[in-house]
């Protein structure tokens, strides 16, 4: 059995400076506020809604960073897709040119993307200027 990846396609992920907790029991809690999404492709265009939107991520003295992201979009016809992910990012040399790992999962009711709440997605990115910019794939 093998893994396919069926493109998604890419996302540009605004960031805001980090709040900064040291010492918290999982490590360094960072608090990194998303200020927009776009996401481009074939079967999925849609931007950030709303406010309620960060990384809460913790960061361990190694400096990989695990990832708990949270936000909505909307698409392009109106659709409200949530979209939450975990992952790793290694920051042992700091934020700029990080790459970043994730598992995106979607929850929608809208009937025209009802196939977002089947499926497992990856994602690969590179936070670059307080913008992370992904990569997403669908696994099949």
């Amino acid at each position: 059995m093998t893994i396919e990846l069926i493109p998604l396609g890419t996302a540009e992920v605004g960031l805001s400076e980090p709040i900064m907790m040291p010492g918290c029991p999982s490590g360094t809690r960072a608090i990194i506020e998303i200020i927009s999404v776009d996401c481009r492709g074939q079967r999925l265009q849609a931007k950030l809604k709303g406010v309620a939107a960060a990384d809460w991520a913790a960061v361990s003295p190694a400096g990989i960073g695990h990832m708990d992201v949270r936000f909505t979009l909307e698409t392009d016809d109106g659709a409200l897709i949530y979209v939450s992910y975990n992952g790793r990012v290694d920051l042992s040399r700091g934020l700029e040119g990080a790459t970043a790992y994730t598992a995106p999962r979607f929850e929608t009711g809208d009937d025209r993307y009802a196939w977002l709440n089947k499926i497992q997605a990856v994602g690969k990115g590179v936070i670059s200027a307080g913008v992370l910019r992904f990569e997403l794939y669908e696994l099949s």
